[in-house]
């Protein structure tokens, strides 16, 4: 009696955990596929969500079918002898429990092989709908979609297989273990137990052949040569080897087939011998053989052939076969006619640096402690008819900097929930003072160009989920001492204003507010996923994001742009890089919008084949990039990860002669700069320039380099961005006979200028940082200008100022306070605006007078004050501070006009 009610209440709690299993997984699919839905993207989701639960359930399946099978024959043929040897007697026993065990353990690994299976989605979609690449490997004459789509699935089914086979085979040998089926150890098998048995082992021998057959393809990814890909020893000693080990286990298939009928043994072990044997010399040692004894010695010869495709391949796979190489003179230095035909270029030359500059906006644009600029970007306007290149920033709301006592759920979750608006300055511009000249500043936004939706719901420091459109008004921005209030009116989110979404999502998010709060509508919104890259990841996790989304206005509204890129690790005979990449394409390009969230996806490189397999897969997803908009077409960049990869691949495949490859003759390498007093590499920089043999300027993406371990430039790679020329590359090589400076040896040559470095030492000991900022080199003509800007930054973490642009031509090096003062003093023209030096005393000076000494002492309180109240963001203060102090500075003046009196 108690034995069956103990057994009713254990039921009853497994159906109930049982249930609140299933409805938390039913809570997690229903919430995705009404965010999905809200994005119009729902067939996005139920294709992935069908297809995984198609694989689970065929490999759960078929793995119940395997397993029970096995055991039902196990148990069919294991003798009914009852045992009498311990420990054979207690295992005979275990036998005669209860059949809940058996069915329980094959659910659980049932549910395990289903969940393995279904990881491998994507492999399924791609193998179903391949798109050809339209070349073919140069051993085994396969397309290349032959390694990159098929031959990943069949390895996938391969494995799923064996694994599911063995555990078949422990499950048939435990139940004949348990019934005395081997015989006292001696494993004197019944026949019937032996061809069951040896049944299953000539299956899974059979995977093992194989497996040695799908090796053969593998080959095109052998690291064994000089360089990636089938080199001289696979294709003459490896390939060979895996004919004769797929014989020989076909070879151990039929001697286990004579084994079952004969029951003789010995044939058996010598199959199963010489598979061992042959593993270790034909499989293992043979090939290392050949390529000690036969390849190395006469290494170049051998691996020519080899080296080609490596070459031919790599390029091919990280789309080097686009560069265009050219001749650059690289003349010593500009001339002055160089300077006054590229005007245009040097008005664009990036004087900020997007590390202090970042800074800069946080200080003097921020407005409120809980604004953040999180990254600054480098893009082209028209502005005043004017083709410009500018910085600039969202500002973005981090509401964990909201004060202690703030940190309360309706500020986080329903009142202040998003930024608002950007800051936009030219990269070339500096006030007196050396900050930013603002094209767009303050809130609301005003300037050059208009934002009429300037409200940043969706952005890169976004992280949390909000509630809209509740009976609590949203802040939307402060204004002097009051703040402005509103309500969201976008189309952005999912609808939660019911009782069932509302306990839905409280338990989605554990958030348990969402469900009490009476502050929610039946209008109400949740927006999640709002952190852009989390959002387009989550819509297509299939592609790898770039690391640097970038804003742009575009008719009053602001849009996220995130590059994104289809990538491989099986392009045969291409070298990977770190991670196993060797295959990239920056085919899509994301477009989010910072106030609903809608997300467009633009596919910008139609002719890649993964590109086009994922459009068969999810055709609703991708858009043409032909009806991108005008607007939004001419913010288009090249993006620095993809070019950054393609840059770190150059080096050593921009040479094509096997014998100079081999070599290593013409090695090249990424230059060094100094950064805040730290050597670093060189970062590739966004510039606005006429290209040689162009005839008007345009923005690309550049980036010098040298040879290996030395400094002098060699050359340098360009990105083109603009309109029909976008995605073109540019390799610039520079004569061999002659020295041309490289970033590095201008840094050391801008240290050892005595005039320029006892002006930083002495900012330095004056109690602020001097930080060196990007070093640039700006083709021009035939030669190369070199401009680096000097920060000055308090040492307390205070507001970075630009004080001086040095530029280098040549021999010659200047510094000023502008870089028409720089290039003025290198190229003559109009003179650099020098400081007042005052002439020496020629008597003893007498002491300041007490009066004069105060107002100098108040002046500089007002000063001290200002500045603090400007690092808090408070203008008011900040202004009243500079009122007093020109009032101090008006009475110093008439002091001291009597003085001279």
């Amino acid at each position: 009696m108690r034995r069956g009610r103990s057994t009713k209440i254990i039921l009853v709690v497994a159906a109930v955990l049982a249930l609140f299993i299933v409805l938390g997984i039913s809570k997690g699919f229903y919430t995705e596929w009404l965010w999905f839905s809200s994005l119009g993207y729902g067939s996005v989701y139920t294709t992935i969500l069908k297809t995984r639960v198609l694989i689970f359930f065929a490999a759960a399946i078929i793995f119940c079918i395997l397993f029970l099978g096995n055991l039902a024959l196990a148990t069919r043929f294991a003798p009914k002898t009852e045992a009498h040897f311990w420990p054979w007697a207690i295992m005979g026993r275990l036998q005669r429990t209860s059949k809940l065990g058996i069915i329980m353990g094959t659910a659980v690994l049932s549910l395990i092989f289903g969940l393995v299976a279904q990881g491998n989605w994507e492999v399924v979609l791609r193998f179903f709908n391949a798109q050809p690449f339209g070349i073919t490997d140069p051993v085994f004459h396969r397309e290349v979609g032959f390694y990159v789509f098929s031959l990943p699935f069949f390895q996938m089914l391969r494995s799923w297989f064996v694994a599911a086979l063995i555990v078949s085979l422990i499950g048939s040998g435990v139940v004949y273990f348990l019934s005395y089926s081997v015989q006292r150890l001696r494993f004197d098998f019944a026949r019937p137990v032996l061809a069951h048995v040896g049944g299953l082992v000539i299956v899974i021998l059979g995977l093992f052949a194989w497996g040695y057959w799908l090796g053969i393809w593998e080959l095109v990814f052998s690291t064994r040569g000089v360089v990636f890909g089938a080199g001289y020893a696979d294709m003459h000693a490896k390939l060979p080897a895996q004919w004769i080990l797929l014989a020989v286990v076909l070879i151990c298939m039929a001697l286990l087939v004579v084994y079952i009928v004969r029951r003789n043994r010995r044939w058996l072990y010598y199959g199963i011998g010489g598979w061992i044997v042959a593993a270790i010399i034909v499989g293992g040692i043979f090939p290392s053989a050949v390529q000690r004894f036969q390849v190395e010695p006469n290494e170049l010869v051998r691996e020519t052939p080899y080296i080609e495709y490596n070459i031919q391949f790599t390029r091919e796979a990280f789309a080097l076969g686009r560069v265009e190489e050219q001749s650059f003179p690289a003349e010593e230095s500009p001339s002055s006619q160089d300077i006054a035909q590229n005007e245009v270029t040097i008005n664009n030359i990036r004087l900020w640096d997007h590390r202090p500059l970042k800074d800069t906006y946080n200080h003097i644009q921020a407005i409120r402690l809980y604004y953040d600029f999180n990254d600054v970007d480098v893009d082209r306007y028209m502005i005043d008819d004017e083709y410009r290149q500018v910085m600039l920033s969202a500002r973005e709301l981090s509401a964990e900097k909201l004060a202690v006592e703030a940190q309360t759920w309706v500020n986080r979750r329903l009142q202040f929930t998003h930024g608002y608006g950007i800051a936009m300055s030219p990269v070339n511009e500096v006030s007196a003072e050396g900050l930013p000249i603002l094209l767009i500043k303050d809130i609301p936004p005003v300037g050059e160009l208009d934002i009429e939706r300037p409200q940043i719901y969706y952005g890169e420091k976004t992280n949390d989920y909000i509630i809209v459109n509740t009976k609590t008004q949203e802040f939307d921005y402060p204004m002097g001492d009051e703040n402005v209030y509103g309500h969201y009116e976008g189309k952005g989110g999912v609808s939660i204003g019911s009782f069932f979404r509302r306990l839905v999502y409280a338990w989605q998010f554990g958030d348990f507010n969402i469900l009490i709060s009476g502050e929610l509508t039946p209008e109400s919104r949740a927006l999640y996923y709002r952190n852009i890259a989390e959002r387009v990841n989550h819509l297509a996790p299939f592609l790898e994001l770039d690391s640097d989304p970038y804003i742009v206005t575009i008719e009053g509204r602001l849009f996220w742009i995130q590059d994104a890129y289809t990538t491989s690790d099986r392009y045969p005979y291409s070298q990977p890089l770190g991670g196993g990449l060797n295959y990239i394409r920056n085919s899509v390009k994301a477009v989010i919008d910072a106030y609903d969230g809608s997300v467009t996806f633009y596919v910008t490189d139609p002719e890649d084949a993964l590109v086009q397999t994922y459009q068969a897969i999810f055709p609703e997803l991708f858009v043409p990039a032909e009806q991108m908009p005008e607007s939004l077409r001419v913010h288009l960049r090249y993006p620095e990860d993809m070019f950054n990869i393609q840059a770190l691949v150059y080096q050593s495949y921009h040479m094509r002669d096997a014998r100079v490859f081999y070599n290593k003759e013409d090695l090249w390498a990424v230059p060094r700069e100094v950064y805040a007093g730290k050597e670093q590499p060189m970062e590739p920089y966004y510039i606005i320039m006429c290209l040689p043999d162009e005839e008007r300027e345009e923005f690309i993406l550049m980036l010098p380099f040298t040879p290996v371990n030395k400094n002098n430039t060699i050359g340098w790679l360009a990105a083109r961005c603009d309109g029909e020329e976008y995605g073109k590359l540019l390799a610039y090589h520079f004569p061999k006979e002659r020295l041309v400076y490289g970033p590095s040896q201008i840094e050391n040559r801008i240290q050892q200028d005595t005039v320029i470095t006892e002006q930083l030492a002495l900012w330095g000991r004056g109690g602020s940082r001097v930080i060196r900022g990007n070093l640039l080199m700006i083709p021009l003509g035939k030669s190369n200008l070199y401009v680096e800007p000097v920060f000055l930054q308090a040492e307390a973490g205070g507001l970075p100022e630009l004080k001086r642009i040095i530029v280098a031509a040549g021999e010659q090096i200047a510094m000023e306070t502008t870089l028409k003062g720089s290039i003025a003093a290198i190229f003559g023209g109009e003179p650099p605006p020098t400081e007042p030096v005052p002439p020496p005393p020629t008597e003893p000076e007498e002491p300041v007078p007490a009066d004069i000494a105060n107002l100098i002492e108040e002046a500089r309180e007002h000063y001290d004050k200002a500045q603090q109240y400007l690092k808090a963001g408070d203008w008011a203060g900040y202004g009243s501070e500079l009122d007093a102090l020109k009032a101090v500075l008006d009475r110093l003046e008439q002091l001291l006009a009597q003085e001279r009196v």
